[in-house]
């Protein structure tokens, strides 16, 4: 197993594909380096040079404003960061502005900006969203489309630099991003696989028995009482059963909400099949780590650091600070899955541009051009894959296995949405699915439905 060599700071800020803690069903996505690409996510990426961009407007002394709930000014600490302040000084002569980046603590961000763009007046031009939060503002129109802003020589409408479009909401562009990588996938902690006997997932994976009853085998084999004293110490699996619903349905081929539709999913049989597979690990085959007094608790999300677990779902932010050796591999396709999508993105986020803000065109044509900087690596966030991953392995399976697999999931967009009632019956009560699933299916509608289409 070849190790990668020493580790580099992160290449570009990266800072689009962030996720935040923003509480309830969302409460997974906490304000970390998440970077992602999601399927049809990114465009090709030029190496090194850009394709003629319209000519310079002069902004006159113009200040452009670019928010997020952490500071997007890039430090300076690596070479491309460097580049980049130069980028943006050059920018700001060429185009006569200045760009401010606004940090709005994540709480108060969403109020700020609706307060603002109900008044017409966007308290930013350019605003970092998440697409759960993104989709009702979409729908109150206070987002424009990509289409309203670029232009036909624009980078993102042809061979893009290092910012291209963002993933579509319900069959429409309205963001822009940097490509990322690094989408959330099944971790295993590679030193208790070793200590257990058990076989290197990376190698099951190659072999093609990548699946849920492979899955459901060695988290059975990694559950055990290593030192006779009638108390379990290694266990297989442990998560956050929300979280787990999610990203095993999106390898199972359902999905929970469909925005583009507006249809719920908890009666979709492939979700059902995906909860009758949860309850499964929970309640028949015991593989599950509860940590905390409440199963399906959110705290059960970092259960994993303890290094007495053998597999865990983890987005790659939640990984900088463990002890123990470490691989990925995509999560196991369920019966109706396919490898096209591995895992769902619930805390997916990205740049957009408010309505009401003054010449949007070239608000955006000058920022992109701050992004016109050479590309060191072979694919952007390579270093910062590196910094985080020891095995060049983990770092080429997420590139080549995992990024471009991820389903946007827009779950909590929707007002109440009965996914943790939906978890709490099944996993703690142990009722069934089917029944559960026709309980909870009025109550999506109802949230759906007030949410509007």
């Amino acid at each position: 197993m070849k190790r990668v060599k020493g580790y580099s700071v992160l290449l570009l800020c990266l800072v689009f594909l962030l996720t935040a803690c923003s509480g309830g069903n969302n409460a997974a996505n906490s304000p970390k380096n998440n970077p992602t690409a999601e399927p049809a996510a990114t465009e090709a990426v030029a190496e090194a040079t850009a394709k003629p961009t319209a000519a310079p407007v002069d902004m006159g002394g113009r200040v452009i404003k670019v928010a997020a709930w952490w500071d997007l000014k890039p430090a300076g600490n690596s070479a491309s960061e460097k580049e980049r302040l130069a980028k943006i000084a050059e920018v700001e002569k060429k185009y006569n502005c200045k760009f401010e980046f606004v940090n709005v603590p994540f709480e108060e961000f969403m109020p700020k900006f609706t307060a603002t763009a109900l008044t017409g007046e966007p308290f930013a031009d350019i605003v970092i969203m998440e697409y759960n939060s993104a989709w009702p503002a979409i729908l109150k129109g206070q987002l424009m489309k990509v289409s309203e802003f670029t232009t036909a020589e624009s980078n993102i409408n042809n061979e893009a630099t290092l910012l291209v479009k963002a993933p579509q909401i319900a069959n429409e562009y309205y963001a822009f991003a940097e490509p990322g990588t690094g989408g959330a996938g099944l971790h295993y902690n590679r030193d208790l696989f070793k200590k257990l006997g058990l076989p290197d997932l990376q190698e099951v994976y190659a072999s093609g028995q990548w699946n849920w009853d492979k899955f459901i085998e060695i988290a059975k084999q990694a559950t055990k009482d290593t030192d006779n004293d009638g108390k379990i110490d290694t266990y297989g699996f442990s998560g956050w059963a929300i979280d787990i619903l999610r990203n095993f349905s999106a390898a199972n081929g359902g999905k929970i909400v469909d925005e583009a539709t507006g249809t719920q999913g908890l009666t979709d049989p492939k979700v059902i099949e995906t909860a009758e597979f949860i309850n499964r690990l929970y309640n028949v085959e015991n593989v599950m780590k509860i940590k905390g007094t409440d199963k399906i608790g959110y705290d059960e999300f970092n259960t994993f650091k303890d290094g007495d677990v053998a597999m865990f779902p983890a987005p790659v932010w939640n990984l900088g600070d463990l002890t123990f050796d470490f691989g990925v591999v995509p999560f196991p396709n369920g019966p109706s899955g396919s490898p096209e999508v591995t895992y769902a993105d619930n805390g997916k986020n990205a740049f957009f541009i408010p309505k009401g803000v003054k010449d949007p065109s070239a608000v955006y044509q000058a920022f992109e051009e701050t992004y016109d900087i050479t590309q060191t690596g072979d694919f952007p966030s390579q270093e910062w894959l590196e910094s985080i991953y020891a095995h060049e392995e983990d770092v080429a399976m997420l590139h080549d296995h995992i990024n471009n697999t991820g389903q946007i999931l827009l779950e909590t967009a929707y007002p109440e949405f009965p996914t943790s009632g939906y978890m709490r019956d099944i996993i703690v009560d142990n009722q069934s699915v089917t029944a559960t699933a026709e309980k909870y299916k009025p109550e999506a509608e109802a949230s759906i439905a007030k949410l509007g289409k």
